[in-house]
This record gives structure tokens, sequence and C-alpha cells, in this order.
């Protein structure tokens, strides 16, 4: 599959960005890798990675249980919220969105996922899906002071930690005074990082192993306080506010 039919939509609406042309190759190939998983597409991977254990539990499905950030264990959607899904997936058709009974908005750079997302959220829910737009996490396609909370997950690791103070900057302008902000990063020290990581670069998209107290020093950085935090297998989870 060719990555230009998506490419050309994904930074159309942004062009005029500062920031579009210095990212749009590593954010063209995050894209492509899961666009290529959505679809269920094969990968080529080598004898030697497809032999490492954490291949097998990829391939197995079991994974993504291991690893994934549960947000709302430390900032569930509250009723009637504005919530921003950031690189959100299929994200309200697996999380239970329709129990928060808050409003679920969403930008993505899979146009697989942003498809699958806007032809089947609003028959699931239409008061509370709001829509998913294309696009970039550092160029948010929404308002100034728009959401409650926002919510980026599972992508920070595929960027440099340049990337993530554009991110934090943009976030801090779709939040409403006093929203909150919840992410997660990549902790190099954790025993399936190495082996994590080459498996995604051998997938298509390459990781950053980049230390936690440089992450953290790019979110003081950034004005934001950490207001909480919860350790994973993988990921480090943080709250903050501005």
């Amino acid at each position: 599959m060719s990555k230009k039919p998506f490419e050309n939509a994904l930074f159309a609406s942004h062009s005029h960005n500062r920031h579009s042309d210095k990212w749009h190759e590593r954010v063209t190939q995050v894209a492509y890798r899961f666009n290529q998983q959505y679809q269920n597409q094969s990968f080529e991977l080598p004898a030697e990675v497809q032999a490492m254990p954490i291949y097998q539990e990829w391939v197995a499905g079991i994974l993504a249980g291991r690893i994934v950030s549960p947000f709302w264990e430390i900032a569930e959607p509250q009723k009637n919220q504005h919530c921003l899904d950031i690189g959100c997936g299929v994200s309200f058709l697996i999380y239970p969105w329709r129990d928060w009974q808050a409003f679920f908005y969403g930008q993505e750079v899979s146009n697989i996922a942003r498809d699958t997302l806007n032809s089947r959220g609003s028959q699931l829910n239409s008061k509370l899906f709001k829509g998913v737009e294309l696009g970039p996490a550092h160029y948010l396609n929404y308002s100034q002071n728009q959401f409650d909370l926002a919510i980026a997950t599972g992508f920070s690791c595929y960027y440099p930690l340049e990337y993530g103070s554009a991110v934090l900057e943009e976030v801090k302008r779709v939040l409403k005074p006093g929203g909150h902000f919840v992410f997660d990063i990549l902790n190099p020290e954790q025993p399936l990082a190495e082996d994590w990581a080459v498996l995604e670069t051998y997938l298509g998209a390459e990781v950053f192993l980049e230390p936690v107290a440089e992450w953290e020093k790019t979110i003081k950085a950034a004005g934001a306080k950490v207001v909480a935090r919860r350790s994973g297998e993988l990921f480090e989870l943080y709250k903050v506010r501005f």
C-alpha cells in the first residue's frame, strides 16, 4: 500500500504550520505503520525478530493488554466533560465512553482508524461521539480552551523529546484553564523496553528510548505540573495541568 493517498490529506489542512515540514516524514511513517496494522496487513520481519518472546506475544494479541496505559485510572472522564483523545485509534469502540457519559472528540494520524471511528462512532452514540479529525498531535484541529481533558497514549515514544515539547504546547492551547492532560511515555529502564523498541522498529516505526528524567524536565519546561502518575510494564502514565 502506498503512503501517498493519506500522506497528502494528513498535512493538507495545516501545510502552513511551522512544525509540519519538520515532522512530516516521521508522522507519515507512524501513520503508515498503524494503517498496516488496522488493515491486518502482514509485516515482513527477520527470523531472529520472530523468534523473540515479545513478538510471539504481539502476534497472539497478549502484548497489547499488558502494555496498555489505563488513562481512566488517574483521570476518568466525567459526565458532560469535553474530552480530546489524541492518537485515539479506535478508542471510542473499545473503552467505556458511554458509561462515562463524556463527549468524545478524537484526532488521529491513521486514516483507517479515523474512517472506522467516524463511520461507527455515531451509530454507537450520536450524542457523545463528536467525530475524529485526521492530523498529527503537534497541530490539533480544535479551538483554544475547548477541552476539559486531553488524552495522548501510545505514541510519544515514536518521536524525540523536541516533538513532545511541541505537543505539550499545543495541548495547553486547546485545554480550558484548570483542564488536565493525561499522556504516557516509554520508560527505557523497564525490562521489556529494549526488546519492544526492536520489535516496533522492525514493524516500521523507530522508538526513542528517552530517559524519564529528561521527559520530566520537558514537562516542567512546558509549564505543566504533574498531579498524578502511574507506572506500567512499559509506560509511565502522567496526569498534568498547566
